[in-house]
């Protein structure tokens, strides 16, 4: 089995900045692509960030030029360094990785979500 444990969120004043992780465990032998989707109240789950292997990033224009992900191949990790923080941010964010190959199959998989509040 594999499962992605999330870690970093909290809260922020605006303005502020913080760090999102997120690893994945099992027995994992390669990760097509690994991103970052939130979801704010009352609102659809809607991509943030997303990183292949090959390092192809894609990012939601709303967070465009303030938030950057990156990832440890080695570690099967990959983060969110989110700066320049708005209120409009505040969500739950969710950590997936997509197209795992694992030693017992493969699949797509979803992190429990870690809240981030962006408020004075």
């Amino acid at each position: 089995q594999v499962q992605l444990v999330e870690s970093g969120g909290g809260l922020v004043q605006p303005g502020g900045s913080l760090r999102l992780s997120c690893a994945a465990s099992g027995t994992i032998l390669s990760i097509n692509a690994m991103g970052w989707y939130r979801q704010a109240p009352g609102k659809q789950r809607e991509l943030v960030a997303t990183l292949t292997s090959g390092g192809s990033t894609n990012y939601a224009d709303s967070v465009k030029g303030r938030f950057t992900i990156s990832r440890d191949n080695a570690k099967n990790t990959v983060y969110l360094q989110m700066n320049s923080l708005k209120p409009e941010d505040t969500a739950v964010y969710y950590c997936n990785a997509d197209g795992v190959v694992y030693k017992l199959g493969f699949g797509d998989y979803w992190g429990q979500g870690t809240q981030v509040t962006v408020s004075s």
